[in-house]
């Protein structure tokens, strides 16, 4: 008896701890903000090959920015890298967001990777997923915003890109219909990161969803 009460009360826990609304005003600058987008079958295909947080599939990622009374949110999406009003991010999915908070110790770092991301405002979007090549997707931009705050020391983790079907060497046809349209070779193997990589990263904690 005692412990099917304990298995009870464990799952009861767990529950309400996946579970746990964030409100706004909860939010902190720097706090990191996972998205799943609906975008078609390249999100699709970047869902696929970049399983996050309890298998979780994020295809988006933002930063936190608190200005006075108002909530934006830094990111690199569309053309370039811009603030964009919390209700617009969190509007553009049916999905649950959900946020990421560094660890304590990691406080400092937080609130100076948003100086440096804001510091980015308009530089333009990196849509063949290059890294270092002096534009931004969502993600690069997390990594060199942490890393700078980190005095230039990596924060999260680079790792080999790929643009293939699970378990095989075929790519995926949205990814080459995309990189022939933009005229670039698939970069498969580059070094790159990934929404789904960061929220599983150890300096991290998720601590539940945007209410």
């Amino acid at each position: 008896m005692k412990r099917c009460l304990l298995v009870t009360l464990l799952l009861v826990v767990c529950v309400a701890g996946y579970a746990r609304k964030i409100r706004t005003g909860d939010l902190k600058n720097g706090d990191l903000l996972f998205q799943n987008l609906d975008c078609g079958p390249l999100c699709d295909a970047i869902e696929k090959v970049t399983i996050g947080y309890k298998g979780l599939a994020f295809s988006h990622i933002g930063l936190v920015v608190k200005q006075k009374d108002s909530i934006y949110v830094i990111e690199a999406i569309g053309k370039d890298v811009h603030l964009t009003p919390l209700r617009l991010f969190a509007g553009r999915s049916n999905h649950a967001v959900y946020v990421g908070r560094v660890k304590r110790k990691f406080r400092n770092i937080a609130t100076n990777a948003v100086e440096f991301a804001k510091s980015k405002t308009g530089v333009t979007y990196d849509d063949a997923f290059l890294y270092n090549n002096g534009k931004y997707y969502c993600s690069e931009l997390m990594y060199d915003a942490f890393m700078s705050a980190n005095n230039g020391k990596p924060f999260f983790l680079l790792q080999p890109m790929t643009f293939c079907e699970p378990g095989t060497h075929t790519y995926f046809a949205a990814w080459i219909a995309y990189y022939k349209e933009i005229g670039f070779d698939i970069p498969e193997g580059q070094p790159g990161i990934n929404p789904g990589g960061i929220s599983l990263s150890p300096k991290l904690r998720m601590i539940g969803v945007l209410q």
